[in-house]
């Protein structure tokens, strides 16, 4: 049993939306794996149409950082080589990752920005005209 089918969807009342079902139940079955954990990070609303998302990336420099934008998915990826360092304690991760933010067809990333160890991605969710609501005139 799936992700999804454990959960009760008014499922009947979509057709078409398999790749939606399906990307749910990939969602909902990574949430419950915590290897999925670093780095940290927040998804603030702006307003109805800005969002930003927030990496917290402490250690790292903006030449270890990659972001890139594929077929709808926000990948983020770094890391960085420190080989030559004999660490006492290590607490400050410094390994490899790669987190991705599937986004909707009319998010588009207005602008990356990395101070202070946080790596900060601008979102507009931006409706073209004829997929705005239309409001139909009753004869």
């Amino acid at each position: 049993m799936n992700a999804v089918s454990r959960i009760t969807w008014p499922r009947a009342s979509f057709v078409g939306f398999d790749r939606i079902w399906n990307e749910l139940d990939t969602a909902l079955t990574n949430s419950v794996d915590n290897t999925n954990v670093f780095p940290r990070h927040n998804i603030v609303k702006q307003s109805d149409r800005d969002y930003l998302i927030e990496l917290a990336l402490a250690g790292y420099t903006k030449d270890d950082l990659a972001v890139e934008l594929e077929e709808g998915l926000l990948i983020i990826s770094g890391g960085m080589q420190d080989d030559d360092v004999e660490y006492l304690h290590k607490g400050i991760s410094t390994k490899k990752f790669r987190r991705t933010f599937r986004l909707n067809e009319n998010v588009e990333v207005k602008d990356a920005n990395f101070v202070d160890g946080l790596l900060s991605i601008q979102l507009a969710h931006n409706v073209p005209e004829e997929k705005q609501p239309l409001q139909i005139t009753i004869r």
